[in-house]
């Protein structure tokens, strides 16, 4: 399949939710794509063919980013991490702070969760303002592993998200852009 295929594909299965999740905003609710068995594997096959023999371990950013991660890691037979919001794992981890518009955030993962010098594919189902994404790099790099690829399903290109990340050197690849 082309990306074309794979661009319309995503397109013909996202539900757009105006005023959601608050007034003047249109959410890109993925869950139609996820219910689609044809749809859903075309797009955990498109991710996992073009990172196929280049990466070690996959990891997944809260919440859909789980649900796309996962499966393209049983997809190419490799284990999958979680990039979690702060408290919700136990044992040791490493974490990140990161500023929002409005306040601050923090993401983890298990400090002994991704092997030192591991290649990592990170996966999240949007691509917004980059914040999010840019703290996961910043967490697999403070591990010691690299990532190797970042792939989403939709990048919204009036949030200028690619950008951020693209002036610290890190490249995205989105199946829709829109």
């Amino acid at each position: 399949m082309t990306s074309q295929d794979i661009a319309q594909i995503v397109s013909e299965h996202l539900l757009d939710v105006p005023d959601f999740p608050e007034e003047g905003v249109l959410f890109k609710d993925v869950t139609p794509l996820i219910a689609h068995a044809e749809a859903f594997n075309a797009v955990i096959g498109d991710m996992a063919d073009r990172h196929r023999g280049e990466v070690d371990v996959v990891a997944g950013i809260e919440a859909r980013g789980f649900i796309f991660g996962a499966a393209v890691a049983h997809e190419l037979g490799l284990g999958f991490v979680p990039v979690r919001k702060a408290g919700k794992l136990p044992g040791q981890t490493a974490k990140v702070s990161y500023q929002l518009e409005y306040g601050s955030a923090t993401i983890e993962i298990k400090a002994d969760g991704i092997p030192v010098g591991s290649r990592v594919l990170l996966i999240d189902d949007v691509l917004a303002t980059g914040g999010t994404a840019a703290a996961a790099f910043d967490l697999i790099e403070q591990v010691g592993a690299q990532v190797a690829g970042f792939d989403v399903v939709i990048e919204l290109l009036s949030l200028s998200g690619r950008d951020r990340l693209r002036t610290a050197g890190r490249e995205v690849h989105a199946q829709l852009s829109v």
